[in-house]
């Protein structure tokens, strides 16, 4: 655990939780700094939009007050592309990486705080796994910016198209939702190649790189782990349930899919299925949407993506651990099992934990935002809080509208989802353990 000391040779402590949160500051302030250089702004940048744009990147949101291809200059873009694979996979594994290359072996203490940031169960599992988070970052990443440069070489020369791949797949794979052109991916709706490449990349990038890494070492079904499984089949699940219910409602709107063809409209509501996961993309205008499908959406930009992956939300292992413990509860089941594992309570406890403190941060971001943007619709700001706490980065065209205090709780909502509620609360909260054991009663549930 990194220690500090002051002039008078006190030893301080950070825990994870600090460390991380100090981490993903000083990236929101260098990434400040260097967005508002003269060379990385066309000139008509203001410090507040700088911050909000790098605390957006660095979180992996995707919310913008600005027009980013027109904004900035390729320097500045470039910049943004940095923060945002800094954010996508975390400023820990940089750091982690970084004691590596030192020393092959780091401490238990350095471990110990790896386990807590990244979430892996095993210490001995650490380093492999963070150095498997930078490979397949690289590896996908550079696929996808090969398949985006052949695509967009139809309407670029090489250069600009080479330039535009490489950030979408930085882009997609991280779950930033960052787009140089003024209304996302809504020109690209029928561009099958782009479309369906950027969508893989953000679903591969949501999915976890345990479970990425588990996949390259089983490589069958049989062989992979329970946690593995579940993950898969749940995001699975939901991809099939939300593409089926998104086209079945969306198909007679005169707004979104009603004028495209057959297979534009499969492609659209594929991308739309998936894209509330985390990356923040959009092909189709949000505020055309019907109700119905404005609240799949935020059903599922609030249950995000795997664990340990680039994708925000409460975490899909979250979501199904609290639907089957409920499941389990009304079969009056003693224990939770998952393919043929029982699950501890502690997982059940902190699942719920989760998914908890994920709502009440939405509701004191919505219902600041009630008070100070009273003119704005009720669906429009709750779609806001959301998309920051869960840093999905959709929005229903309200962000620029917005006055600055509104965008500072955006801040701060996106600052929190990236931590992670469970950080945020171990980051406020001190544990504290008791010897004394009081006796048992019963409340009244329900």
């Amino acid at each position: 655990m990194k220690q500090f000391r002051n002039k008078q040779n006190n030893t301080v402590n950070l825990s994870p939780p600090s460390l991380l949160a100090l981490g993903f500051l000083s990236f929101i302030i260098l990434g400040t700094f260097l967005l508002k250089l003269p060379f990385a702004n066309h000139g008509d940048l203001s410090w507040f939009n700088a911050l909000f744009t790098a605390t957006s990147a660095v979180t992996i949101t995707g919310l913008s007050v600005v027009n980013v291809g027109e904004t900035y200059t390729v320097f500045g873009k470039v910049i943004i592309m940095m923060l945002i694979q800094c954010g996508g996979l975390g400023f820990m594994t940089f750091a982690i990486l970084a004691a590596l290359s030192l020393s092959p072996k780091i401490g238990l203490k350095q471990q110990v705080m790896a386990q807590d940031t990244i979430g892996q169960t095993s210490l001995s599992k650490v380093s492999f796994t963070i150095k498997g988070v930078l490979l397949y970052s690289l590896f996908f990443e550079a696929i996808g910016t090969v398949i985006l440069t052949i695509a967009w070489m139809e309407d670029y020369d090489f250069a600009k198209a080479f330039f535009y791949a490489a950030f979408y797949s930085v882009s997609a794979f991280n779950n930033g939702g960052f787009s140089l052109f003024p209304n996302s991916l809504m020109s690209f709706h029928d561009k099958y190649f782009i479309t369906f490449t950027i969508s893989m990349l953000y679903i591969i990038g949501g999915i976890g790189f345990v479970v990425l890494m588990d996949i390259k070492r089983a490589k069958r079904w049989k062989k992979l782990s329970a946690n593995s499984k579940l993950i898969i089949s749940t995001i699975a699940g939901l991809n099939l349930v939300a593409f089926i219910l998104l086209w079945a409602i969306e198909a007679n709107n005169p707004l979104t899919l009603a004028p495209m063809s057959m297979g534009d409209q499969a492609l659209n509501a594929w991308f739309h299925a998936t894209v509330p996961r985390s990356s923040g993309f959009n092909s189709l205008e949000l505020s055309n949407m019907s109700g119905a499908s404005t609240l799949i959406t935020m059903i599922l930009m609030f249950i995000g993506g795997g664990s340990l992956s680039t994708a925000g939300g409460i975490k899909v292992g979250t979501f199904i651990i609290v639907v089957l413990s409920v499941i389990t509860f009304l079969r009056r089941s003693e224990e939770l099992r998952i393919f043929n594992h029982s699950v501890a309570k502690a997982t059940s406890f902190k699942a719920l934990a989760v998914v908890s403190i994920t709502a009440i941060l939405i509701f004191m971001g919505l219902f600041s935002l009630l008070l100070l943007e009273p003119n704005h619709h009720f669906l429009d700001l709750l779609f806001e809080a959301v998309s920051a706490a869960c840093t999905v980065g959709l929005s229903r065209g309200i962000t620029g509208e917005l006055q600055p205090a509104s965008l500072f709780i955006l801040m701060l909502l996106m600052f929190a989802g990236r931590l992670g509620p469970l950080t945020l609360a171990y980051l406020i909260a001190t544990p504290k353990k008791s010897r004394i054991k009081h006796p048992q009663t019963d409340i009244q549930i329900g």
